[in-house]
């Protein structure tokens, strides 16, 4: 079996509602395994071998969190987290045996995944990998944030999560590239640290720790730049982070308002 186990820490005492987490998973002895490890730490658990059976459940029950093994049989994993994450900031995690090279692991969060493991692994990792990526939680919710900021054409409504173009179709943006792109807003014309971009974004940290924020910055790049390899509103600072390049206007709602 290719997981660590190691003795169960007690779970903490849950005063929220149970969050409901999804194993993708065609092992029938691994999908077992996580599913009975994970269910004694506090959270609603429900096993799928397959895309189909993943759609069934999404169909008609509410889910907080996705585990995805890359190696499906006939199917791949990466497919599935790319058709996740273009429909729905749910936090995926993907697990893999084989694919362990730094360009699977940034293909797979470029893609979408907000974490990448690869096996073996242990359980309490695995569980504390979990409850850091149920902590990605978009900006507005925290703080309540009312601004619609405006550059180059585009407008973002923190309140609604909304970018669009010049009244064009809204931009859809992942939890962490809402994250990302709001730092840059409150900050512009200064360079931002990897650190600091890092902990705006809450990307959960692991051994392509550096790369993560890279990933990122290409990914929001490839949806508000007009050309991503000559980007002209993200810039790089060579050894110092990056650097939003563009004037900001900010406007803030009144309650009651949309």
């Amino acid at each position: 079996m290719p997981v660590r186990r190691s003795p169960l820490p007690a779970a903490p005492p849950e005063s929220r509602t149970v969050k409901h987490l999804l194993v993708v998973d065609d092992d029938t002895q691994l999908r077992s395994l996580l599913i009975d490890y994970l269910s004694q730490h506090a959270f609603r658990v429900t096993g799928v071998k397959d895309s189909r059976q993943l759609s069934q459940v999404l169909a008609t029950d509410e889910v907080d969190l996705v585990v995805v093994d890359l190696n499906l049989g006939h199917e791949d994993g990466l497919e599935i987290v790319r058709t996740l994450s273009s429909k729905s900031d749910t936090p995926i995690i993907v697990i893999s045996g084989d694919r362990l090279d730094e360009t699977d692991k940034v293909v797979g969060l470029e893609l979408g995944a907000s974490d990448y493991v690869t096996k073996p692994f242990g359980l309490r990792e695995f569980l504390a990998r979990i409850r850091a990526a149920l902590r990605i939680k978009p900006i507005s919710t925290e703080h309540n944030d009312r601004k619609i900021y405006s550059f180059n054409g585009w407008t973002l409504n923190v309140k609604r999560r909304q970018l669009v173009f010049e009244g064009s179709e809204e931009s859809k943006l992942t939890a962490a590239e809402f994250n990302l792109l709001v730092a840059f807003l409150r900050s512009p014309r200064q360079v931002l640290s990897r650190e600091q971009l890092l902990a705006a974004s809450r990307v959960h940290a692991e051994e392509i720790y550096d790369r993560s924020i890279d990933v990122l910055i290409l990914r929001l790049r490839r949806k508000i730049e007009i050309d991503a390899s000559e980007p002209k509103l993200i810039l790089t600072e060579r050894g110092a982070g990056y650097m939003f390049n563009a004037d900001v206007s900010v406007e803030e709602r009144r309650r009651g308002k949309p």
